[in-house]
């Protein structure tokens, strides 16, 4: 057996003093310190001796029939990498190695930002290096086509021909749903279209509805039916369960024709407009109202607009995994600054020389896809190409790839004002729709929702919204991330919250003096709203009225299109 320098050059001390510094001096302006270097250097050699005589230990154990111990990285976990001793130690080292360039990442001296870039590029190649990811060092596809004679490996380079086909990497079997026909299915119609949304109205699953009804604005940048997956699963469905008489927006998937719109326009035209539609078409004067991350940001702008033209349309605010505070905004802030935000405008926006673009959704669906690279793209590569297995049906993934493109300068006003200037929580700084904003004149109660380990819309920043809000306010947190936390159906019995009803000025305060809860916090919204909603009346025979009559049945050909 060879070395174990035979999977990298030798280094020794020296080579990997040289190394190191080569690599830390390639980042311009920034610096390790040298006793930082010194460390690392000692460990990794301390690491590669180790693993070395480990190498060793287990080619005699192997020869006395004793399996090697499963590696805990599940890309290496399965039995073919324990049974191979070259693979079984080149992994090792790839741990190893992956170890040590993150820990230099995290040593380089810099600002703060900064250094979350080079953690953020360390780590999108030390996944994208995973041996796992390579035929050639990847002994458990190596096997699988051995034991279908390449079955295997043919059927992945169909699936590979296939993805370069529809532009993505796929995530689940796209051919196994249809909106309208298995998601998307709660019944209802649409009552009303602009160029920028529909208006569905679902129909009553009783005799008896609340008088208030409840408009929900999910994101822009996403397809409305993540709220109406399965009927098992739908936050929409569990609304008019409850007796809510429940109108969602449905944004239209911009084309060419639509590439000039405006934040004013997404406002004016479209928040604000399904506010109108849904009083004139109910006769209520004030309704209860939700608004999903994006969704959210742009509902409260809506009704800070209406508020400084005096009006106050809403009963209550439902905000869901939604900034209103944008000091701290994940790892999203790695991909804004200055130059970013000013490239975008030269290109999509009302700067650009050749005039107002689209964003394509694919970008931004990749972009989201290698925040969590090993989950969401790798663990396919892997999946689909080397081991030629079809992705699994999986509603959510599905609704994950169903992208949606976004109007340049809409896009770009927001990346401006909200992620790099933070200028929506500021009273009268920004000016929308013709009105000098402040969120805080919005009088009606508000439900903030948070998801602990968000990691698109932080618990903390959402927290945030606690002290922009004037209205009386309660937070919840939940368990799990961005949608799994949202999504979370009572049924199911699945996850926990948090509650206190105390609100602290700081967000672990807060949690500190949390109770924890099992279950869904769908129950304690419920709760909450269910006052809000007013009395019983008899729920409507049809959708719309004669005003605003059905156009067509939910969900609607907005919902269909692809970007």
């Amino acid at each position: 057996m060879s070395k174990p320098n035979a999977f990298l050059p030798d280094l020794g001390a020296e080579g990997m003093q040289a190394l190191m510094g080569d690599a830390l001096k390639s980042v311009s302006g920034l610096n390790v310190s040298a006793e930082v270097v010194a460390r690392l250097q000692r460990d990794y050699v301390e690491g590669m001796t180790g693993l070395w005589n480990q190498a060793l230990q287990g080619l005699t154990q192997a020869a006395a029939g004793a399996p090697a111990p499963a590696l805990s990285d599940r890309r290496f976990a399965a039995k073919e990498w324990a049974d191979n001793p070259a693979a079984y130690y080149n992994a090792q080292m790839y741990l190893l190695n992956a170890r040590t360039l993150m820990q230099m990442a995290e040593a380089v001296e810099g600002d703060a930002k900064t250094r979350a870039r080079i953690r953020f590029a360390v780590q999108q190649w030390v996944d994208a290096m995973a041996p796992s990811n390579f035929l050639a060092l990847n002994p458990e596809a190596q096997q699988l086509a051995l034991r279908t004679q390449g079955k295997s490996l043919a059927a992945g380079l169909q699936h590979l021909l296939g993805d370069a086909r529809k532009g993505h990497v796929s995530q689940t079997d796209e051919e196994a749903f249809e909106v309208g026909r298995n998601v998307a299915t709660t019944e209802g119609a649409v009552v009303y279209e602009n160029e920028l949304f529909q208006l569905i109205e679902y129909k009553a699953l009783g005799a008896k509805i609340h008088e208030r009804p409840m408009l929900m604005v999910p994101p822009c940048i996403n397809k409305f039916y993540i709220m109406d997956l399965q009927p098992e699963n739908s936050l929409i469905r569990y609304t008019v369960e409850q007796g809510h008489r429940t109108f969602v927006v449905s944004w239209r998937n911009p084309d060419a024709s639509m590439a000039d719109k405006t934040w004013d326009n997404y406002i004016e035209d479209a928040a604000i407009r399904a506010i109108q539609v849904v009083q004139e078409l109910t006769g209520a004067k004030t309704i209860n109202t939700l608004g999903f991350c994006v969704g959210g940001t742009i509902l409260a702008t809506a009704l800070a607009v209406l508020a400084a033209r005096g009006q106050q349309p809403a009963q209550s605010v439902t905000l869901l995994t939604t900034l209103l505070d944008f000091s701290d905004t994940g790892v999203l802030d790695l991909f804004i600054d200055e130059a970013g935000v000013q490239l975008r405008e030269m290109t999509l926006g009302d700067k650009s020389p050749t005039g107002p673009a689209l964003l394509k959704g694919q970008e931004l669906a990749t972009t989201f896809s290698f925040l969590r690279p090993n989950d969401l793209v790798w663990n396919y590569v892997v999946g689909n190409y080397l081991k030629g297995e079809a992705p699994p049906a999986f509603d959510l993934l599905y609704w994950n790839g169903d992208a949606t493109n976004l109007p340049g300068p809409m896009y770009c006003w927001y990346l401006r004002h909200t992620y790099l200037q933070d200028e929506l929580k500021l009273k009268g700084r920004l000016t929308v729709c013709g009105e000098k904003l402040d969120l805080g004149a919005i009088k009606a109660p508000v439900y903030i929702y948070a998801s602990r380990e968000d990691h698109i819309v932080p618990w903390k920043a959402a927290y945030a919204s606690t002290r922009i809000m004037s209205g009386k306010k309660r937070f919840m947190l939940g368990a799990s991330g961005h949608i799994a936390g949202v999504i979370n159906p009572p049924a199911k019995k699945k996850r926990n919250y948090w509650t206190n009803d105390t609100l602290p000025a700081d967000a672990q305060a807060w949690l500190d003096g949390a109770t924890e809860v099992p279950g869904s916090w769908w129950t304690d919204w419920s709760g909450w709203l269910k006052p809000l909603a007013g009395a019983l009346v008899a729920a409507p025979k049809a959708p719309g009225n004669r005003k605003y009559p059905p156009i067509e049945p939910a969900p609607g050909r907005y919902v269909r299109q692809k970007a």
